[in-house]
């Protein structure tokens, strides 16, 4: 629960510093369905160079004998490098946290006779990691973002049924990878 105040305090010292922010943009990760997600961002510039975006997921997604289903939020800090053109747009470096929530389940076969045992669990994980990625703004309303960094997410297993071993977690703990094409639009 003091991960998510976190975050929470993250977003409100966001919000309060865009007072004079005047461009938004409201995107979808069009990667994320192919690993059963929907992933979506709303982003709002700060100043010249630098913008806020929260992100926000929800999963079904299933590795081995273990389904997922939950959701991640994603605050992230987005410094904008090129000196010709202003935030949102251009090549970027974007620090951020990420916390998720998720419900296992884990179905495995004892025997012959097809017995199953289903085991239960909640897994919760905070992290975070760096981005490098370009947005760009087309016809002054449409915008591609693409982006790719690496991310780090330690985890909280706790077993309701079964046994940690019932359970793959992999996907979501430990050091991954970050990626997503986003198309959207400017507000």
């Amino acid at each position: 629960m003091k991960k998510v105040f976190i975050i929470l305090f993250a977003i409100a010292a966001i919000a309060s510093g865009a007072a004079q922010a005047q461009t938004n943009v409201f995107k979808v990760n069009v990667i994320s369905p192919v690993v059963r997600t929907g992933s979506v961002f709303y982003e709002r510039s700060l100043a010249e160079d630098k913008s806020a975006q929260l992100g926000f997921f929800y999963t079904g997604f299933s590795v081995d004998e273990t389904s997922f289903r939950g959701f991640g939020i994603t605050p992230e800090f987005r410094k904008y490098l090129s000196k010709s053109k202003k935030a949102p747009q251009g090549f970027y470096a974007a620090p951020f946290l990420r916390f998720q929530s998720f419900k296992l389940t884990s179905g495995e076969d004892l025997t012959e006779s097809e017995e199953v045992t289903e085991g239960k669990a909640t897994y919760s994980t905070f992290g975070g990691g760096l981005l490098i990625g370009n947005q760009w703004i087309l016809a002054d309303r449409f915008v591609i973002d693409a982006f790719f960094g690496p991310s780090y997410n330690r985890g909280n297993l706790k077993v309701t049924s079964g046994s940690e071993e019932d359970f793959d977690t992999g996907a979501f703990g430990g050091f991954g990878v970050r990626t997503g094409i986003a198309f959207g639009l400017k507000f």
